[in-house]
C-alpha cells in the first residue's frame, strides 16, 4: 500500500518507519525542513532503540521517504495518518491548532478519494472536526472517509509495540474502511487477530482512558506508599501482596516519584477538560493528577527532613533525567520538578543521563548544574545521591566507589530499586513508602 504520515515526531516517524518496514511505501511529512534533511541523512531527532537503523535501511530499499512537500506525498498514497502534535493549552485542554491547520492543509492539494486516519491523540469528536475542515476547503471533487486509529506506543519498547500490537484499535463509519486498515495492518498481526473495531468517537475516547486509567494505578500505588510511610508499613511488600491477585495483577503499581512523559499528564487533563466542558466534574482524574504533582516533590521534602530547607553548600548528584529508561524525553518528567525544586534552595547539581542530558538542558539549563559523562563522575563531592530514572546501569551500585566519591554516604533512592542491605554497609537510604 502507498500511504503518507504527516508529522514526524515521535509517533509519526515510529508509525511511518514500521509501516516501511511491512513493505509498504510509505512518505513522512513534515514542515521542518531541516528535520527532513536529517531525517534523510538518517539523522533521528529522538533516542528510540532500533529507530535509526530501521530509518536508514527503509530508505534504501526505497520502502520510506521524507518530504516537505505534501501535494508530492498525496499524489501518490490514499491512505493519510496524522500524527501531529496535540500539546497541552494553558488551561488543561488541548491545542487542536496543528490538526486542524493540517487538514486544511490536506484540503488544498488531496486530488484523489482518501482514508484520513487520525493517530494523533485527539478529543472525542476530532475525527469529524477534520472530515468538515476538508469538505469545506477542498478544492478538488473528492470523496473523504476518516477512521481513528490510537497509538498505544511505549517509549523505549515503541518498536515492538508498533510492529507486535498488543491489540490495533480501528474506529470507523464505514465497512470500507475498516477493510482497507485491516489488509494494511494484518502482517503485524500474523499470528492472532487483534483487531478491535469501533466507532470513531469509542477509539478516540479509548486512547484516552487507557492512559488515565494507567495514571491512576501510578497514583493510587504512590499514595498507598505514603500511607504506608505513615503507618509502619512496607509498600514493596503490600505491592507484592495485591499484585498476586489475577484482577490486580504486577504492572504500573509500582511506588516512585511521580510520572512523566507527553501521554499521561497531558492525556489526564485532557479528558478532565473535555468532561468539564461537557458538564461533569470527574473527581477522580482530578486527584489522579494532584496526587501525581505533589509526588514528584516527596524526594525533595525527604531531603529538606534530612538537610534542612537551606541547601546552600550542598551539592547533589542526580542519576537519570529521562522521565522513564530507554528514552531521552524529559516532558513532564520528575527530574525538571526535583532539581528546580533544590536549585531554588540554593543546592548545586551533578547530574548524569546516558541519553537525556541534552534534552533536558533545553528544559533546564543553569550555572548551578554540571553534567557529567559518567555515573561514577556524577559523584564527586556530592552531598548525596538521588536515583530518579531508573536505568539499567544503576541497578548495581559499587559501594566501594561511592564511598570515595561522595562526601556523605546519602543515597535518595526514587524509585526503590535499593535494597536495604546497603545501611548496613554505612549508608543511609531513603525510598517511598519503604
Amino acid at each position: 500500500m502507498n500511504l503518507t504520515v504527516i508529522g514526524t515526531g515521535y509517533v509519526g516517524l515510529v508509525t511511518g518507519t514500521c509501516f516501511a518496514e511491512m513493505g509498504n511505501k510509505v512518505y513522512c511529512v513534515d514542515i521542518d525542513e531541516d528535520k527532513i534533511n536529517n531525517l534523510k541523512k538518517g539523522v533521528i531527532p529522538i533516542y528510540e532503540p532500533h529507530l535509526a537503523t530501521m530509518v536508514i535501511d527503509n530508505q534504501t530499499k526505497n520502502n520510506l521517504f521524507f518530504t516537505s512537500n505534501l501535494k508530492e506525498a498525496l499524489d501518490d498514497s490514499n491512505i493519510i495518518f496524522i500524527a501531529v502534535g496535540t500539546p497541552q493549552a494553558d488551561d488543561g485542554s488541548v491545542n487542536l491548532s496543528f490538526v486542524h491547520a493540517v487538514a486544511k492543509q490536506i484540503a488544498e492539494v488531496i486530488s484523489k478519494d482518501s482514508l484520513v486516519v487520525t493517530k494523533s491523540t485527539v478529543p472525542v469528536g476530532t475525527g469529524f472536526e477534520i472530515k468538515n475542515i476538508i469538505d469545506e476547503n477542498k478544492v478538488n471533487d473528492v470523496n473523504i472517509e476518516i477512521a481513528s486509529n490510537p497509538e498505544f506506543l511505549k517509549e523505549g519498547v515503541a518498536i515492538e509495540d508498533c510492529l507486535r500490537p498488543d491489540r490495533v484499535i480501528i474506529g470507523t463509519e464505514s465497512e470500507k474502511s475498516a477493510i482497507i486498515l485491516r489488509e494494511l495492518y494484518e502482517p503485524f498481526v500474523s499470528n492472532h487477530d487483534r483487531f478491535i473495531f469501533m466507532d470513531v468517537k469509542s477509539a478516540e475516547m479509548t486512547k484516552y482512558v487507557a492512559n488515565a486509567m494507567l495514571a491512576t494505578k501510578i497514583s493510587f500505588m504512590n499514595e498507598i506508599a505514603n500511607i504506608c510511610e505513615k503507618t509502619g508499613a512496607n509498600v514493596q511488600s503490600v505491592r507484592l501482596g495485591i499484585g498476586s491477585d489475577n484482577r490486580i495483577g504486577y504492572r504500573f503499581i509500582y511506588a516512585g516519584c511521580g510520572y512523566g512523559g507527553s501521554c499521561f499528564p497531558k492525556d489526564v487533563k485532557g479528558l478532565i477538560n473535555t468532561s468539564v466542558e461537557k458538564g461533569y466534574f470527574p473527581r477522580i482524574l482530578s486527584m489522579v493528577d494532584e496526587v501525581n504533582e505533589t509526588q514528584k516533590r516527596i524526594i525533595v521534602d525527604k531531603i529538606i527532613s534530612r538537610f534542612g530547607n537551606d541547601l546552600n553548600n550542598l551539592t547533589f548528584a542526580v542519576w537519570g533525567l529521562s522521565f522513564k529508561p530507554q528514552t531521552d524525553d524529559v516532558r513532564s518528567a520528575p527530574s525538571i520538578t526535583i532539581i528546580s525544586e533544590l536549585l531554588k534552595r540554593g543546592a548545586k547539581i551533578r547530574a548524569y543521563d546516558s541519553k537525556a542530558i541534552e534534552t533536558f538542558k533545553k528544559e533546564l539549563d543553569d550555572e548551578n548544574i554540571v553534567f557529567t559523562s559518567s555515573k561514577y563522575d556524577a559523584l564527586d563531592d556530592a552531598d548525596a545521591l538521588i536515583l530518579i530514572t531508573e536505568w539499567k546501569e544503576f541497578r548495581s551500585l559499587d559501594l566501594d566507589e561511592l564511598s570515595k566519591r561522595l562526601k556523605q554516604k546519602i543515597i535518595f533512592d526514587g524509585r526503590n530499586i535499593y535494597s536495604k542491605r546497603i545501611e548496613d554497609e554505612g549508608f543511609e537510604l531513603f525510598q517511598i513508602g519503604c
